[in-house]
């Protein structure tokens, strides 16, 4: 397989948009809906399918990932929330540098203690720069990571934040307002930071209907990720899935 961040990157100069979606390791507890949603994610097209979260309840993360696997010829990627939140039967891992706030754990702290079990497991490790931003209301990742988001009507703020990570060397940004997000990032800071750096944009939270899809893709966005509006509606992901592929380069 491809390494991931050489996929990425060419997706963003070819122009392709992609579509990843976030299966909650939680979902090793309900076989059947683990196996129907990764299903679906296959035979609407996804290109990613991401693994993980901020808060794990369970004891079968490893387990989800390797299922995941099984079933799905997509990269399965690590989307951690905590250095316990890794697998070997992954692909890839988003190694998450909370640049948007200052909790030093977040920024460096766990990727010492993640850092040689990552080494160990041989998974790409892909520098990413995670920006949380004001999604309307307090969300999980906000409140374990005891971080203040972005405002949602900053986008300067967002782009000078990126533009400190790619000098930095992170190779990706992801901009989230967190699952289950009132509202997504907004296409004026999609676009900010698109005009900012050369990296990769990775967008999620709160992305519900194809419009928006569409709005953000246009607006700058390389890869949206979706999961909790596909857990409410799993026939979503095809209609989803169309609205992505046929989104405009920016």
């Amino acid at each position: 397989m491809a390494h991931l961040l050489h996929t990425l990157e060419s997706a963003r100069r070819e122009g392709r948009k992609m579509l990843a979606v976030l299966i909650d390791p939680d979902f090793g507890e309900d076989g059947a809906r683990l196996d129907r949603t990764v299903q679906n994610a296959c035979m609407a097209q996804a290109d990613l399918i991401f693994v993980g979260g901020s808060l794990l309840t369970t004891a079968t993360f490893d387990r989800c990932v390797q299922r995941v696997q099984e079933l799905s010829d997509k990269p399965v990627v690590l989307f951690p929330g905590s250095p316990a939140q890794l697998s070997r039967h992954a692909d890839a891992v988003l190694f998450l540098s909370l640049i948007s706030g200052r909790n030093p754990e977040l920024l460096i702290g766990h990727h010492v203690t993640a850092a040689p079990t990552v080494k160990a497991l041989g998974i790409e490790a892909i520098p990413t720069g995670y920006m949380l931003v004001d999604g309307g209301k307090p969300t999980t990742v906000s409140y374990v990571s005891q971080t203040v988001p972005i405002p949602h009507d900053k986008p300067g703020i967002a782009a000078a934040t990126a533009i400190a990570g790619e000098l930095l060397g992170l190779r990706t940004i992801y901009m989230d307002t967190g699952s289950g997000a009132k509202r997504t990032v907004s296409p004026e800071m999609i676009a900010a930071v698109r005009k900012s750096v050369e990296l990769p944009i990775i967008v999620g939270g709160g992305i519900r209907d194809t419009a928006t899809a569409k709005t953000l893709c246009d607006a700058g966005a390389d890869v949206l990720v979706m999961g909790t509006a596909f857990e409410e509606e799993p026939e979503l992901i095809f209609a989803m899935s169309e609205a992505v592929h046929g989104a405009r380069l920016r």
